[in-house]
Order: structure tokens, then C-alpha cells, then sequence
């Protein structure tokens, strides 16, 4: 019983120990590292690089190790490196390195690089450097190397890249720092011709250099020619190369002058500028001022004077409305008078109509003598009217120197009171201009108005002459005719 509990015991610990070591042996790879498998690889492969991810490693056929892929920073302090001009210049820069993640260049670093630490692969990049940048430099003016930077960078990058990935490395960042020379050439750049003619005089002296230790085998005498030659062409080059300095000094104080004058112009256009742009804000000022000006001016005279027009305007329209509606007003009262007029009129003609219907029906339907009634009734009015034709006339007194004789038999005195009574209109006359026959009880007018009118004159002499009354004999002569008006 013991026994068979020992080894369920056993076979469960195995068991157990089992599934740890399995799952230990499944590696899963960080971001900043490359796992590396290697021993038996499918395809017969040296080595399987994961980069990421995660994979099995069987035990006992297959192990496992890491690349850092952290970056490093490499300096390179490169001195006396050859340019193409054989000058030999300082190029100190930085470099940063680090492993490459790409599938082909991870399988170079797992064969060249597993198993060294950042400082050896350090080492070895720099290495690397160093002889990529001497060949890029030998390859470049100093002019170059020293102006077109970016030129350099490039021709180092695509050189040192070339190198690196072979043994699984990648280049990450260049930084060329200052560069100098140790001729001083850089530093003297500007003095173009003086550099350009202590180049060229190395260059000759190298060469003659050369050219007297091959002939030192020859001969003597071919080595002092050549010698003789040669400061002969160094003093001539010297000649030369003070030309040069002296048309680099006239070239330079050229420049300056060009320059001083560019400047002294490009001062002088900036004060136009200036001069132009103070009296341009001052104009802007001015008209600013002045319609600042204007609308004061327009706020005092014309707005007031706008506001005192509306308020006459206004004034007046409301007198015109008041005038309106006062006519209005005047109009109805007056149409109101005159519709009160006209039925005070049409109901007084009412009531004369009704009157002469009624002094027709009194006269037993005979429109004649309803008229004579209604002209009867006028008529103190008409004699009224007769009255007022002679009441104006003034006469105090009247005094007649009468003779007792006239024309017709009759006396002055006669002649005067018949003329004045004649001056009185007929009655039947007056009348018998509207129309209206009177009564024959009122009279009648005579168709002898002479034979009337002598009458008349009898009896006011009867009237006037107190002989007249007297009795006396009855004179004969024709019957008076009665009165006929």
C-alpha cells in the first residue's frame, strides 16, 4: 500500500516536473531583444532569429540565447585621415550602432555576433568605421568635406552600411562633428589662393621629393638637376603663389567694397522706407483728422440742423392735420347747419303749401280768389313798398310863388302836386306786373289816364281855393266822371 502511494506520488512529481520543464522551455521574445534559436533548425538553418513572438525550444536537440538590441553610441576620434587633396584632415564623430531586426541581416548577427557582449560589438563596429570613412575621405576635396555635410554623411552611411550588415549590425544615426586639418587649410579657407598655393607647393616638393630618391640610383648628377629644378619651381611657385595671395586680397577688398556699398544702399533704401512709411501714417493721420473733423462738424451744424428740419416737418404736419381736421370739423359743422337750413326751409315750404291748400279749400276750390285772398293779404306790404319810394326825400318846406296861370289852365301849385303824386306807382300797375288782377271794389284802372288826372286836379283845386267853397251859381258843364282809380 505504501508503495503503490510512492509511486503515484512519483509519477505525479515526474509528471508535474515535466510540464514545468516543457513550459520553461517556451521562450517568449521581448521587444528590445532577438531570440535566437540554435542546433537542430528546420531547413538546416544555423540558427532560427525571432524578433518578437514567442517559440518552443525542444530540449536536449535545440538552446537559446539573446541579442540585445540596444543602441550604441560610438565614438570615432578619426585623425590624419588623407583627403583627395592629400591633405590630411580631423573628422571626430559619433556613430550610433545597434543590431539589425531584418530576417537576413539577423541571421549575420546570430552567426558573427551571439555570444559577445555590447562592448565587444562596439569594438568591432568601430573598427569598421573607421576604415569606411578613411575610404570616403580619400574620395573628397577638403571643400567638400567641409561644406556639403550632408554629401558626406551620406557617402559614410552607404559606406559603413555595406559593412556593418554583413556582420548583422545597422546603422542608426551619423554626427560628424567640427572638422580641421592639421595644414590649417580649413581654417584658411578663406585665403583661398594662399591654401591653394601651399597645397600646390607640397605637392611639388612630394613629387620632386619622389622623383630625386628614384634618381638617386641613376646619378648624382640627374639628383641636383632634379633639386635645381625643383627650387627653381618652388620659388616660381612662391612668385606665383604670392600673385595669387595678392588677387585674393584685391578680390577680397572688392567684395568688402561690393558689400559695404550693398549695405550703405540697403541703409539708405530702409531711411526712404522709413521717411515714406512716417509720411505716409502722417497723411493717414491727416485724413483721419480730418474726417474725424468733418463728422464733428457734421454732428454739430448738420444733425442739429437735420433734427430742426424734421421738427418743422413734423410741426407742420401736424398744424396741416390740425388745419384738416379744424376744416373737416368747419365742413360738417357747415353741411350740418346747411341740412338743418334745408329742412327748415323744406318744412316751412311744407307748411306753405298746406296753407294754400287750405285757402283753396276756403275759397271752394277757385285757385283766382285763394290768390286774391293771399294778394290782399300783401297788400300793406306793397303800399308799404310805395311809401318807402318817397320816404327818403327831405323837404322841410316847400314854398310856391304861384302866378295862377300854367299851361293846361293849371296853376303852378297844381302842376307840382299832381307830378308828385304821379311819382307814386298804380296800385293796379304794381299788380298787374306780377300778374295778379285785383278786385274791381279796389278800383280799376281808367283808359284815360288825362281825362283821371284832370279830375284828380279839380278836386284838389276845390280842396286849395277858398273861392271855390263859396256858394255861388252852379256853373253848367259837363258831368265829372266818377273816379276810376
Amino acid at each position: 500500500m505504501d508503495f503503490t502511494l510512492i509511486l503515484i506520488i512519483s509519477v505525479i512529481v515526474i509528471g508535474l516536473g515535466t510540464i514545468i520543464f516543457f513550459f520553461s522551455r517556451y521562450q517568449r521574445c521581448p521587444s528590445d531583444r532577438i531570440l535566437v534559436i540554435y542546433g537542430k533548425t528546420s531547413a538546416g538553418a544555423s540558427s532560427k532569429c525571432l524578433h518578437g513572438g514567442a517559440a518552443f525550444v525542444w530540449p536536449v536537440i535545440q538552446a537559446f540565447e539573446y541579442l540585445d538590441l540596444t543602441p550604441m553610441p560610438i565614438e570615432i576620434p578619426l585623425e590624419g585621415a588623407l583627403s583627395k587633396q592629400n591633405i590630411r584632415v580631423n573628422t571626430p564623430s559619433t556613430f550610433t550602432v545597434g543590431i539589425s531586426t531584418e530576417t537576413g541581416v539577423m541571421s549575420n548577427a546570430a552567426e558573427r555576433l551571439l555570444g559577445q557582449n555590447l562592448s565587444q560589438i562596439s569594438n568591432l563596429a568601430k573598427e569598421i568605421i573607421y576604415g569606411q570613412m578613411r575610404v570616403v575621405i580619400a574620395t573628397m576635396d577638403i571643400e567638400a568635406i567641409n561644406a556639403d555635410r550632408d554629401v558626406l554623411i551620406e557617402k559614410i552611411r552607404d559606406g559603413v552600411e555595406v559593412e556593418l550588415t554583413k556582420v548583422g549590425l545597422k546603422l542608426i544615426n551619423v554626427n560628424i562633428q567640427d572638422i580641421t586639418d592639421e595644414s590649417g587649410y580649413i581654417e584658411a579657407l578663406g585665403k583661398e589662393a594662399s591654401s591653394r598655393a601651399i597645397n600646390d607647393a607640397k605637392v611639388q616638393v612630394a613629387q620632386r621629393e619622389r622623383d630625386g630618391n628614384i634618381g638617386e640610383a641613376d646619378a648624382q648628377r640627374d639628383q641636383r638637376i632634379q633639386v635645381s629644378a625643383a627650387q627653381a619651381q618652388a620659388v616660381e611657385g612662391e612668385n606665383l603663389a604670392k600673385v595669387k595671395v595678392a588677387e585674393s586680397d584685391a578680390a577680397r577688398r572688392e567684395r568688402e567694397a561690393e558689400a559695404e556699398r550693398l549695405a550703405s544702399a540697403a541703409e539708405k533704401v530702409k531711411q526712404a522706407q522709413a521717411l515714406q512709411e512716417a509720411y505716409t501714417s502722417e497723411q493717414k493721420a491727416e485724413v483721419e483728422r480730418a474726417e474725424r473733423d468733418k463728422s464733428t462738424q457734421y454732428a454739430n451744424v448738420v444733425v442739429p440742423a437735420e433734427i430742426e428740419k424734421q421738427k418743422i416737418e413734423t410741426l407742420a404736419e401736424a398744424d396741416a392735420e390740425k388745419t384738416r381736421r379744424l376744416k373737416k370739423g368747419e365742413a360738417d359743422g357747415i353741411q350740418s347747419l346747411m341740412e338743418a337750413e334745408a329742412k327748415g326751409i323744406l318744412a316751412t315750404l311744407q307748411s306753405k303749401a298746406q296753407g294754400f291748400g287750405d285757402i283753396v279749400k276756403a275759397a271752394g276750390g277757385a285757385a283766382d280768389d285763394a290768390t286774391l285772398l293771399l294778394v290782399t293779404e300783401q297788400l300793406p306790404a306793397l303800399v308799404e313798398e310805395q311809401v318807402k319810394a318817397i320816404s327818403n326825400l327831405k323837404i322841410d318846406s316847400v314854398t310856391v310863388w304861384d302866378s295862377g296861370k300854367g299851361e293846361g289852365g293849371k296853376t303852378d301849385t297844381a302842376n307840382f302836386v299832381s307830378g308828385l303824386v304821379g311819382a307814386l306807382p298804380p296800385l293796379h300797375a304794381l299788380t298787374k306786373n306780377v300778374g295778379i288782377e285785383l278786385p274791381e271794389f279796389l278800383g280799376k284802372l281808367s283808359d284815360d289816364p288825362a281825362g283821371a288826372a284832370k279830375i284828380i286836379e279839380q278836386a284838389k283845386a276845390k280842396t286849395v281855393d277858398p273861392a271855390a267853397e263859396a256858394p255861388g251859381p252852379e256853373a253848367p258843364g259837363p258831368e265829372a266822371p266818377g273816379p276810376e282809380a
